[in-house]
């Protein structure tokens, strides 16, 4: 029997990492972007270390990010939907929330609001829900560590993380707690890079 393995993606979380692991924060907004579909097989085909357990099958991807709301800011609303489509398109489950514009947008950037929530509830209910056995978290994220923290007592449940890495250690991390990290180098991200420009129809 093979073992269901679920990835929970935080969009901005993957994104901005990738950009500041792997391009330095320079270069076109491309730089960073990723298919989720392609990150959740990638994770999937890594087996942790002495893994010798059942095979892992990958039951779902899910992707949680902010969205522009088209009140405010329509050609990033537009991007935000072309985006959303695609992953869809490839069967990957979008949870996405509308950001919060604070005083002073557009000087003052748009924030996301609940999105960590959202896929920490997520993790936790299909979890006590029996909806997977391997739950993989893909943030840097520290507000999703009491989620975490929870999952990993139920019985039959297995967490396991992963980020970008390149040198430097950033990953989700509990002391007296092991959990596998996949740690993603450069060329993890060229197998799952997607360099579509969503701000053009």
């Amino acid at each position: 029997m093979s073992q269901r393995l679920v990835v929970f993606i935080d969009a901005q979380n993957m994104y901005e990492g990738a950009r500041e692991t792997f391009f330095g924060k320079s270069g076109s907004h491309t730089l960073g972007q990723f298919s989720p579909l392609k990150l959740g097989n990638l994770i999937a085909s890594k087996k942790p270390f002495g893994h010798t357990g059942d095979e892992r099958a990958l039951q779902e991807v899910r992707v949680y990010s902010g969205r522009a709301a088209s009140s405010r800011d329509s050609k990033t609303y537009a991007a935000n939907r072309r985006q959303f489509a695609a992953w869809a398109k490839d069967g990957v489950v979008v949870k996405a929330r509308t950001l919060r514009y604070p005083y002073g947008w557009p000087e003052v950037k748009a924030e996301e609001k609940g999105v960590d929530v959202a896929l920490a509830v997520d993790l936790v209910v299909m979890a006590v829900e029996n909806q997977y056995d391997i739950g993989v978290v893909a943030s840097t994220d520290t507000d999703l560590l009491a989620a975490i923290e929870y999952v990993i007592t139920r019985p039959g449940i297995t967490v396991e993380v992963a980020a970008w890495r390149n040198g430097s250690r950033k990953e989700l991390a509990m002391p007296g707690i092991h959990m596998w990290s996949h740690r993603l180098v450069k060329a993890d991200y060229d197998q799952v890079a997607d360099y579509r420009d969503y701000n053009k129809a």
